[in-house]
């Protein structure tokens, strides 16, 4: 190709990276993207960006490779510059990944959020978050429930989870259950997409972002960003919300880019304040106080709702959690686990030593998950570890704290329950008040 043009490699996961090339890169003349590079999702690093999502300029279309042969990548192809493109980082990784891209020799970069937000002609409320697990996908439903007693048709985007065939996962649109199973979603793309549509809720996902807002615009009185991690949203958005999880008390100001989604919230919704120590809930508002006064806090819970007390209490159990949650998102304990301590669980079980095949090596990788199973399902392999791990673990009881009912993906043979949770403001003011304003201000 001509050399002048700027040969750059993109950091990413399978998401933010596809769809900050398709905003600034995939039509520029001057710029040839030599590489995505892959991390966090397993499995997606042996692929390539095809020729049908490229543009003109990629007709070959882009391989990803694993982060690790960045080095090489630089040697070998005369890179100049690096764009980190994925998030739920804390800031000290962020700036080892720029040391070391630095100390290879090209420019470090991380694009601003307008450059890659595209524009809508519908109202957008983006839902976003200062952590992986925070409470974004509660809170989105709890918006689309809120807009449809408004008289509003909502549409949920979500955040790309781009695990399966990208050239034919460019739009994907879930208005009933049918449509995960002819998608093929993996597990993490089913807990995401799945309680909008039980919702009655249509969402859509994908690839190419700009093309998908198209699509949702022609059914939409208004659109809402689910967001995914903690990045920002793909969107420019008319209100922003941004949900803290005072569990991680400070983790608000030491997270990329949950920081940044922080820093420019209208309104920030405090969540989990039943089951939070006081401490961490009052750092966190002092935080707010410090760095976001301008914003509305909203204070939330997500009560549990468990389907059989009686099969937990006094019994030794196996908790599974949602895998994003415990993995990248670093959180230490989920809803399984509240709900086995406030119903007496006599025992957790640590299922380390029953782990099978990949499950492995998401301990290995996370090695801080401890007695805790996560709901690993990026992949059919993964799904049937998950199964046979399971299956191993001697336990009286399986405590199933993920977002989808997980029974229905893989066999439990011990008996097992499930706990679920919504979001639930705590006084005032609520969403309900706060979102029937912004209607009517975008009515005015």
């Amino acid at each position: 190709m001509d050399g002048k043009r700027r040969r750059i490699v993109i950091l990413g996961a399978g998401g933010r990276d596809f769809h900050n090339f398709n905003m600034v890169y995939r039509e520029d003349p001057g710029v040839e993207i030599v590489a995505f590079t892959a991390t966090q999702i397993p499995g997606i690093d042996a692929r390539s960006y095809p020729a049908s999502l490229s543009g003109q300029l990629y007709p070959q279309g882009i391989p990803i490779v694993p982060e690790n042969r960045l080095p090489e990548l630089v040697a070998e192809q005369n890179v100049e510059e690096v764009v980190l493109a994925y998030s739920d980082l804390s800031s000290e990784t962020v700036m080892a990944k720029a040391a070391w891209v630095q100390s290879l020799g090209p420019h470090f970069t991380l694009l601003g959020i307008e450059a890659t937000q595209a524009k809508s002609t519908k109202p957008v409320i983006a839902v976003q978050a200062v952590r992986t697990g925070c409470g974004k996908s509660q809170t989105s439903r709890r918006i689309s429930a809120i807009l449809r007693d408004l008289g509003k048709q909502a549409v949920a985007v979500r955040h790309p989870m781009p695990y399966g065939d990208l050239a034919r996962q460019g739009v994907q649109r879930f208005a009933k259950i049918e449509d995960l199973v002819e998608h093929q979603c993996t597990i993490e793309e089913m807990e995401e997409y799945e309680p909008h549509v039980a919702n009655g809720t249509v969402c859509y996902a994908g690839v190419d972002y700009e093309a998908i807002l198209r699509e949702a615009e022609k059914e939409a009185d208004i659109v809402i960003w689910d967001g995914g991690n903690n990045d920002t949203s793909f969107y420019k958005p008319d209100l922003t919300i941004t949900v803290l999880d005072p569990h991680r008390p400070g983790h608000e100001l030491l997270y990329y880019p949950g920081r940044t989604c922080f820093l420019t919230a209208d309104i920030l919704v405090i969540n989990k304040i039943d089951t939070a120590e006081p401490a961490g809930i009052e750092q966190v508002r002092e935080n707010i106080r410090q760095y976001n006064p301008g914003a509305v806090v909203v204070d939330a819970a997500s009560p549990l709702t468990v389907e059989d007390p009686a099969i937990i209490r006094g019994k030794r159990v196996l908790v599974v959690e949602d895998g994003p949650t415990l993995t990248h998102g670093g959180m230490r304990y989920g809803a399984g686990m509240i709900a086995a301590r406030k119903f007496g669980a006599s025992e957790i079980i640590d299922p380390r030593p029953y782990l099978v095949g990949e499950l492995e090596q998401t301990f290995a990788k996370y090695p801080e998950i401890g007695t805790l199973l996560p709901a690993m399902g990026y992949g059919d392999q993964q799904v049937r570890d998950l199964e046979a791990t399971i299956a191993r673990v001697p336990c009286d009881a399986v405590i199933i704290g993920t977002p989808i009912d997980l029974r229905r993906i893989v066999e439990i043979k011990q008996p097992s329950l499930r706990v679920g949770y919504e979001l639930q403001e705590i006084g005032q003011p609520t969403l309900a008040e706060l979102v029937a304003e912004f209607v009517e201000a975008q009515q005015a």
